[in-house]
């Protein structure tokens, strides 16, 4: 039996702008993308179903006998088990969701018996239940990952830890002169990880392989940091996927961060309203503005954006994909894929500049800039066109 998440079309669209360049189940909410936790609760590798421009990547694998599961679902052990009974034919639904099927066609496509899931799961259906659920998240991979496994632990004398039995350090992690309090939540620092002097974590939290917590940072607690990454100044409730940094001063709240993004220093994000009104964010499937319900909310920034020194964000920002922000003032709180400037203006970042520097971000983390993922930023250029208004003609 294969095991292929898939995309719920009606999901995706509200997953924008970070499903433009990944399916639904490579989502990372907690420390582990979506994707990776079924992994390690079934014990198997999945593929993904997903639009055709991304499958050159992501690849699909079906076979005869396909366990089709949607992206957005979070796995827990009640649902792992609703699911894993499901027999040729079968769904598993909860209202206007499918959850589950068991079937050699799309999941979505099925008509055979449907079972009623009666039980409460987590569904990362709109881009702030990613930090919306991320606490959560961290706790159930935490378990997860150290279920019989045994702590490298912490061996610098200087560094000050609370409730050291909540954190898990893998071989290669280094700590020097920080405090580490879990009792609020756990804390995982992956492979190779550092955390430099002077910084203070919260739980639960997820330093991922090969990132680093610089100096003097102060972490609030719900905040993933994925691979390769770099974190300073204050953050709270943040999501970054991997591969980018937010290295300098500055302050990180109730947002998510794609990969291959970079926050310029001093750049500081504001997560609440003056007038405690709840935030209208970008709705890429409404083509405008709609209430989210929330009070605090921060930026939303999609793969290979970056921001110069001193950028300000709104609360609720949206920024699309390969944006390069920069200027005084507040951008608007849509900023559409490709664009190049700020509050004064925007230009377009043209499709050879953004190959460039595409290139080199990732080279510097040697990960190489594939064919396929050109095609797939050549895909989103034209896409997302419609939403650049301005005149078509930046030489950037």
């Amino acid at each position: 039996m294969q095991v292929i998440l898939f995309d719920d079309p009606a999901i995706r669209v509200h997953l924008l702008p970070f499903t433009y360049t990944r399916p639904v189940g490579a989502i990372r909410c907690g420390t582990l993308t979506i994707a990776e936790k079924w992994e390690k609760w079934l014990g198997t590798s999945v593929g993904f179903d997903t639009v055709p421009y991304l499958q050159g990547k992501f690849l699909p694998v079906a076979k005869t006998d396909n366990l089709f599961i949607n992206g957005a679902v979070c796995p827990d052990e009640t649902l792992v088990s609703a699911v894993m009974r499901l027999t040729p034919g079968e769904r598993l639904v909860a209202q206007e969701t499918v959850i589950a099927a068991r079937t050699e066609t799309p999941a979505w496509q099925a008509s055979g018996p449907a079972i009623t899931y009666q039980n409460n799961f987590t569904l990362i259906d709109r881009v702030w239940k990613i930090f919306q659920n991320n606490g959560l998240q961290l706790r159930s991979d935490f378990a997860l990952i150290t279920k019989g496994r045994k702590s490298a632990g912490i061996h610098d004398p200087h560094t000050r830890v609370y409730n050291e039995s909540q954190i898990f350090v893998e071989e290669g992690a280094e700590t020097l002169a920080a405090v580490l309090n879990a009792n609020n939540g756990p804390i995982y620092l992956g492979p190779r990880s550092q955390v430099h002097e002077g910084a203070l974590i919260r739980g639960p939290f997820s330093l991922g392989p090969d990132s680093h917590v610089n100096m003097g940072a102060k972490v609030r607690g719900d905040t993933t940091v994925g691979p390769s990454s770099k974190i300073g100044g204050e953050v709270s409730n943040a999501v970054l996927f991997g591969y980018s940094n937010k290295a300098h001063d500055g302050f990180l709240g109730n947002s998510v961060i794609g990969e291959w993004c970079n926050l310029g220093a001093d750049t500081n994000t504001s997560n609440l309203k003056n007038s405690y009104d709840n935030i209208k964010i970008w709705s890429h499937a409404k083509g405008g503005f709609a209430d989210s319900g929330l009070m605090f909310c921060g930026l939303f920034m999609g793969d290979h954006s970056k921001c110069g020194i001193n950028v300000m964000f709104n609360t609720g920002t949206v920024m699309g994909v390969s944006a390069n922000i920069f200027g005084p003032g507040y951008p608007r709180t849509f900023i559409p894929s490709f664009a190049w400037g700020g509050a004064h203006g925007y230009e377009t970042y043209q499709l050879r500049k953004v190959f460039e520097s595409s290139r080199k971000a990732m080279e510097r983390r040697k990960v190489a800039f594939s064919a396929e993922d050109q095609q797939i930023l050549t895909h989103i250029f034209e896409e997302t066109a419609p939403s650049r208004v301005w005149e078509k003609n930046s030489t950037h």
